[in-house]
């Protein structure tokens, strides 16, 4: 199959590669910034002049916010705007003026109701001390040279930290094509992800007919249905809590930077300073790595993961939970099971949010109206069933795959035994008195659908 892969690969360029690579990265948000103004005044221009009456078609032209002209207006402009645009790839003016375009059609689409997700705002002015620094080049010379270095256009050749030859290999076999390269400052450090083309060859899971249920939580990581040893939570921002308080008071009794007076920090700040980011940035790196190793094991061994579409964005507002939910990284670990699954020829399916996985017994198929979370021990009234929550919510995960509905993907019911989520305005607050109860030959076989029933589908990547 074919797929889009990137490479990311750190570098050790010198003191003036490193500064021609900030100024790539000014450059493009100079020309972002240049591009939100003309936008922003051809706005106001035309909404000053409907205030005095002007009729729609005799406003100023509305000014075209589409990538080609855009950039043909910066070609017009950029002698006056920034005199010194020869210094730098015209791929980093092209960056600037592609992001402003992509940032106004998300805020259209969003506005529009043509994009989901939350509401987009309108773009604003990128900041030197805020923005992200990072460059795209799409054309000009872009590849490897040897196994250490890569060759960028106007950068030219930059030595790499590390070993470029596995790409080098599967470029030189004919078997990828370098759609584009991308330059960050990330995590201290020059970094440059290469966006490959390649034909990849789908693996076969060692299990392939294994189905495994897959409970994420913040006490245990994950639990699994099939007995599998259940992965311990490392909490690895905890872990280096105190250290990070040390590195923190040690940059606040230095002289820091001042926005309202102009001060700069002092050479002590700034390795203070540099010493806190490090220790940030291992912890990222600890978290990254654990998820990796865990949806690789995963995906190389079960023919089918079931997992949960857990509401992130809400569950993180609750304060006492939010910085143990962000640590644990559930959202990372779903998007690496999503594509590590198609890789290895295998296929993920994710409950609905609604299926009560934990209110539900696993033996007799018994809903609870309610379970607090404080409540570890899963107790079945029905059938006298009582283990772990989150082994038993794990096995509920599994066992939705053998209650595939033919045709209409697999039938979930909520905490009420619903087979779809009760309005807002219908059930006014109250559970209902009767726990649901379904025999284990309903469960097993699942029902056929009668003309006109709704069934609560998972969604299958």
């Amino acid at each position: 199959m074919r797929v889009v892969q990137a490479y990311r690969f750190a570098l050790d360029p010198t003191a003036r590669q490193g500064a021609a690579l900030a100024s790539h990265c000014g450059a493009v948000r100079v020309a972002f910034n240049w591009g939100l103004a003309q936008v922003k005044a051809n706005l106001a221009q035309r909404e000053a002049e409907r205030s005095y009456g002007i009729p729609d078609d005799q406003l100023t032209p509305a000014l075209s916010w589409s990538m080609y002209s855009l950039r043909k207006r910066w070609n017009q402009a950029k002698d006056e705007v920034a005199p010194w645009w020869a210094g730098n790839s015209k791929e980093a003016y092209a960056c600037g003026v592609a992001r402003l375009t992509d940032a106004l059609s998300n805020w259209r689409d969003s506005k529009s109701g043509k994009r989901k997700g939350p509401k987009m705002g309108f773009p604003r002015f990128k900041t030197k001390r805020r923005a992200a620094r990072s460059v795209r080049f799409t054309t000009g010379t872009i590849r490897l040279d040897g196994h250490t270095h890569v060759i960028l256009p106007v950068l030219g050749r930059i030595k790499t930290h590390e070993p470029v030859g596995k790409l080098a290999r599967l470029l030189a076999g004919g078997g990828a094509r370098i759609a584009s390269a991308t330059v960050r400052w990330q995590e201290g450090r020059w970094h440059v992800s290469f966006t490959v083309h390649t034909e990849r060859t789908p693996g076969t899971p060692a299990r392939a007919d294994a189905v495994i249920g897959v409970d994420l939580g913040i006490k245990t990581l994950a639990v699994f249905s099939d007995g599998r040893p259940p992965v311990a939570n490392p909490r690895h921002l905890n872990a280096a809590a105190r250290k990070l308080r040390r590195l923190s008071r040690a940059v606040s009794r230095k002289r820091g930077p001042d926005r309202r007076t102009g001060q700069r920090p002092s050479k002590r700040w700034l390795r203070a300073n540099a010493a806190r980011n490090r220790a940030e940035y291992r912890v990222a790196a600890l978290r990254r790595d654990g998820i990796h190793q865990l949806t690789t094991s995963l995906a190389r061994t079960y023919g089918t993961i079931v997992v949960e579409d857990l509401n992130l964005a809400g569950m993180i507002r609750n304060r006492r939970l939010a910085q143990a939910l962000s640590d644990a990284g559930f959202g990372e670990i779903r998007r690496q099971l999503t594509y590590k699954t198609t890789w290895n020829g295998g296929r993920l399916i994710v409950a609905s949010r609604w299926f009560p996985s934990s209110k539900t017994c696993s033996s007799c198929g018994a809903v609870k109206a309610k379970l607090p979370l404080r409540m570890r021990t899963y107790v079945c009234e029905g059938c006298g069933l009582s283990m772990d929550r989150d082994e038993n919510a794990a096995l509920n995960l599994a066992a939705l795959v053998e209650r595939t509905v033919a045709g209409s993907g697999p039938e979930t019911r909520n905490g009420r035994g619903a087979d779809r989520k009760t309005p807002p305005d219908g059930a006014g607050g109250r559970e209902t008195s009767t726990p649901h109860r379904a025999s284990v030959a309903r469960i097993r076989r699942g029902p056929s659908p009668t003309p006109g029933e709704s069934l609560t589908t998972l969604e299958t990547q």
